[in-house]
């Protein structure tokens, strides 16, 4: 008999609403073998390109069948707001006066948080229904903040973050992270002797060949007799894009053009200290079923995230697949420990991380290539993603938990 998953995250989107997508797809995928799935999640999230329309606290909308319930909290705005932190209070206190009796009761519980607040009231439900519970981790939180934002470990939020990570470690049937040396973390940091499952983030096939057109004046803005080398996603501080532009200062006298595709909060920082570069062209976002097809007109792609600690315990970055995807090869930024799949697929250069003299040096040994060479680099990146990283196999060895 098909089990019923309840999927419990505030941050948790969809293909139609945005980020986060990573849960939308797991479900898409098991409800396909006949699960019944809920996605618990909140109405405002900054990420999210479409708020979901509310009626109440709890709003119910049926998507691609998965079963979403809408759970009423304040619209924060920014990221940085503080309204922010009263969100997931509200969400997490809300999980207890859920509309149990509108819902299938639950086989599995998975928690699936960035602030790890709600696992309390989430591991509640799951002893209170017999259900497993399984504690997923794709950020490290609070380790993520206190080592980007730069916050005391003593801040009072930031124990009681702690305590709710420990709780939902030690409480959870099992532990699934898509950070491939979270295992360190476990012990190193936490002390915490307890194995975890590595479920990575990966490529949904069925996406990935719904293909939009690019509008032709964004097209027309990418060089046809230059060597591209491009970035698409969030412009934000952790991406490390200060980097890649000094290195474009650096190769300013190359025929290579970088090409910056998205929005953020270092946008306009980056466009005031680059913007009179002629070899840097910043983009608009584009739609996600574009990427593609922008994807395409590059010659390489780059990837970059700030020297930090944290990353060594690895990271899955979405926008790492869609590159792997697209065929093309990888210039990769980041110090992430043994988690590279950059040098495990054979598809790019690996680099320092915020080292804008060997991320030069890096995109100069590319554009040094043979467009044959290159090719290679990109089919190995291809071919290893739909081996191994596609929802379709990451969610057969997710239900093995069930």
């Amino acid at each position: 008999m098909a089990k019923t998953i309840w999927i419990i995250n505030d941050y948790a989107g969809s293909a139609y609403h945005g980020m986060e997508f990573r849960n939308y797809y797991f479900a898409k995928e098991w409800v396909k073998k006949g699960y019944k799935v809920y996605i618990i999640t909140a109405s405002y999230m900054h990420l999210f390109k479409k708020l979901p329309k509310i009626n109440g606290n709890f709003t119910f909308e049926n998507i691609d069948g998965i079963d979403y319930i809408w759970v009423k909290v304040p619209n924060y705005g920014e990221s940085t707001n503080k309204k922010r932190v009263l969100k997931w209070f509200v969400f997490s206190a809300k999980l207890f006066f859920l509309p149990f009796s509108k819902m299938k009761k639950p086989d599995v519980v998975i928690a699936s948080p960035m602030a790890p607040f709600l696992v309390i009231s989430a591991y509640k439900i799951a002893k209170k229904y017999n259900a497993k519970f399984i504690f997923e981790v794709k950020d490290i939180w609070p380790l993520s903040i206190i080592e980007l934002g730069n916050i005391s470990p003593n801040n009072p939020l930031i124990k009681m973050m702690s305590w709710c990570e420990k709780f939902a470690i030690k409480k959870a049937d099992y532990v699934v992270s898509s950070l491939q040396n979270y295992g360190e973390h476990l012990k190193k940091d936490l002390n915490i002797n307890k194995d975890f499952i590595w479920i990575n983030n990966g490529i949904d096939l069925e996406e990935m060949r719904k293909n939009e057109p690019l509008p032709i004046d964004i097209k027309n803005k990418i060089p046809t007799n230059k060597f591209i080398i491009g970035y698409t996603g969030t412009v934000g501080i952790a991406n490390a894009l200060d980097s890649f532009l000094e290195a474009a200062n650096i190769l300013k006298d190359k025929d290579i053009a970088f090409i910056v595709v998205g929005n953020g909060k270092e946008k306009d920082n980056l466009i005031k200290k680059y913007g009179n570069l002629k070899n840097v062209i910043f983009i608009e976002p584009i739609k996600k079923h574009q990427v593609q097809n922008m994807l395409s007109l590059f010659d390489a792609c780059y990837i970059g995230l700030k020297k930090e600690n944290l990353f060594k315990y690895g990271v899955s970055p979405n926008k790492l697949f869609d590159y792997m995807f697209s065929g093309k090869p990888i210039v990769y930024a980041i110090d992430s420990g043994k988690s590279n799949l950059i040098k495990l697929a054979n598809c790019g250069i690996s680099v320092g991380a915020q080292n804008a003299k060997e991320i030069a040096q890096g995109i100069l040994t590319l554009f040094n290539m043979s467009k044959e060479q290159r090719e290679i680099l990109g089919k190995n990146g291809k071919i290893y993603v739909v081996k191994n990283f596609t929802y379709e196999q990451l969610a057969k060895k997710f239900e093995e938990l069930f």
